[in-house]
């Protein structure tokens, strides 16, 4: 019976690994090509705005995190640097610079949210055509599924 026991617990801890691991790897494996530099080179050349990610935000960790520069144009906001991976990641604008989930959760009523975010190394999201970035304070990435902030930054 202790042996049976025994058993169960090992693969369920394994099967519960591999659970895990999927849905790490997963979003890497669907993921589009990153933009290459140029292409996020030529939408920093026309940044209205421009600030950094940084991994040392108090929400972030080290599994949810970004690092880099983000600028924001009139029609789109793109990073050159890189994101921690995982699904369902979302770009918001925000009327005030967050870095905590609880913050994020308190001001999403608030924000606006403007795009899809696909790709870990470097992105590029196309604005809304009715979204002014002048109107807003900051950038967020978000992971809708799970609830959580990955990263931020304040340009204005």
């Amino acid at each position: 019976m202790k042996k049976t026991l025994l058993l169960i617990a090992s693969h369920g801890l394994v099967a519960a690994a591999g659970f895990a691991a999927g849905i790490y790897a997963l979003p890497i494996l669907i993921a589009p090509p990153a933009p290459a530099a140029s292409e996020v080179q030529a939408v920093a050349s026309q940044a209205l705005f421009s600030a950094e990610f940084r991994r040392d935000l108090k929400g972030s960790d080290p599994l949810h995190w970004g690092e880099g520069r983000v600028t924001l144009t009139r029609d789109a906001v793109a990073l050159q640097g890189r994101l921690a991976p995982g699904p369902d990641y979302k770009l918001y604008l925000s009327p005030e610079f967050v870095e905590t989930k609880a913050d994020f959760e308190r001001l999403k009523p608030r924000m606006r949210r403007v795009g899809d975010v696909k790709t870990f190394d470097n992105f590029i999201v196309p604005l809304p055509a009715d979204v002014d970035p002048a109107a807003w304070r900051a950038v967020i990435v978000w992971c809708e599924t799970f609830s959580m902030f990955i990263t931020a930054a304040q340009y204005r």
